[in-house]
């Protein structure tokens, strides 16, 4: 268990806040470019600020105080020029630096003046990779935004999935580093809610954790693998500092503020052999419902089951009465990661997984097994032979609420349906 000013330390996330002051030393996803597409502007709240992200008649990307340095008017209401988001409320217009680079009125009857250098407003840097937005709240100097390799790979169809989820951001990413809840939430509570009442899935026998330079990978072994087997050999990767990987694809939760996170998942899926090449225009962006039409929570797929283990918790996990186990040394570990990073913040160091070479983040490789096959492709009877990516044709298994469109896209990608 941990003391209450432990858990405040790892769980509240606003400026000013030792948390809060380590997770913005780095890029963080925060939506799809694709959802700019048909409304440029759009509200979002990060890590406690209420901000609002566009993206001008230019291309550029802008996040900015929600609030025009004017009179505080809500920029979400504005509309984008050429360059910058303008506020309807007196037309003072914002650049993607965040100063004001036109007044209107105050232009016309004093063109002189200088007052638009005094009225700058808060702007984070927002850069687009993999059809993913990301931005930086921290401090200078900018560190790398890392390019994991999967974002290099040619010829798939990808997909991006948010949603959002009323609790704190770190007992979701708890999950990340915790391999056994596989075996129950979603094993052996899918056979249960199906209907069935057995027989339940292999038990876990072996655990291991391991550190390395982007985090932690964890490996195990289960009834029916040995230590051959790839989950044992090479494992999945708990991606620091609030990430995790799985190979085809990666999710993040992103804090909103203490009480509430944006669970960001994107998806990567290569097409049969002989479909090359393929390229895809856009990455659709589509919100997940986490609630069905009674206020229960959704539980038929698989990030929608983790996310009925993380708000189970309470809004924010009361830590001091918890019982760690044996299957607990991940998050053991991530959390004493956490607080040495936050000592390494408060003597003026980088954390951990900070890149600050531009020739080390244009390509960042991870442990995946099954690499070769996303990059090289198989045929699609090949396909039988693989059982996640097997399921992947039959269904979206991960996220529920895939919507028609997006289906119809990734079937006529991978060649099958009618």
């Amino acid at each position: 268990m941990l003391s209450p000013e432990k858990n405040r330390l790892l769980t509240q996330v606003g400026p000013g806040t030792p948390m809060g002051e380590l997770l913005r030393r780095y890029w963080m996803p925060i939506g799809g470019a694709s959802q700019l597409e048909g409304n440029p502007i759009k509200a979002i709240r990060l890590m406690g600020e209420d901000l609002v992200l566009y993206k001008d008649i230019g291309g550029r990307f802008g996040l900015l105080d929600r609030h025009c340095p004017h009179r505080r008017a809500d920029l979400s209401y504005g509309f984008v020029e050429e360059t910058g988001i303008r506020c309807n409320y007196h037309g003072w217009l914002m650049n993607e630096t965040g100063a004001c680079i036109e007044q209107p009125y105050d232009d016309t009857v004093n063109p002189s003046s200088r007052a638009k250098e005094r009225c700058s407003t808060k702007a984070y840097p927002v850069k687009e990779c993999a059809g993913l937005l990301w931005a930086y709240m921290g401090p200078q100097p900018v560190p790398e935004l890392p390019v994991w390799e999967p974002f290099t790979w040619a010829n798939g169809f990808r997909e991006i999935v948010l949603s959002d989820i009323p609790c704190n951001w770190f007992q979701c990413q708890e999950n990340s580093c915790d391999p056994v809840h596989f075996e129950w939430m979603h094993d052996n509570w899918s056979l249960r809610l199906s209907g069935k009442s057995g027989p339940y899935a292999s038990k876990h026998l072996k655990l291991k954790f391991e550190e390395f330079d982007y985090g932690f990978i964890y490996k195990r072994v289960r009834e029916d693998s040995d230590e051959r087997n790839p989950y044992w050999t090479v494992g999945r990767v708990a991606l620091w500092p609030n990430g995790f990987y799985l190979g085809n694809h990666f999710e993040w939760r992103v804090p909103v503020d203490d009480e509430n996170t944006l669970s960001i998942a994107w998806f990567f899926m290569r097409v049969p052999k002989g479909r090359e090449p393929y390229v895809q225009e856009t990455v659709p962006t589509w919100v997940s419902p986490i609630k069905d039409e009674n206020g229960r929570w959704i539980s038929s797929h698989v990030i929608n089951q983790d996310i009925v283990a993380w708000v189970g918790q309470g809004r924010i996990a009361d830590r001091t009465k918890e019982n760690i186990g044996a299957s607990d040394m991940g998050v053991a570990m991530i959390r004493k990661r956490l607080f040495d990073d936050l000592d390494a913040v408060a003597q003026g160091s980088d954390p951990k997984a900070i890149i600050r070479s531009s020739n080390v983040a244009k390509r960042v490789e991870l442990p995946y097994f099954q690499k070769k096959e996303s990059i090289d492709g198989i045929t699609l009877e090949e396909h039988q032979k693989y059982p996640l990516l097997k399921a992947r044709l039959t269904s979206f298994r991960h996220c529920y609420g895939q919507p028609p469109e997006v289906r119809r896209a990734f079937e006529q990608a991978m060649g099958i349906g009618t």
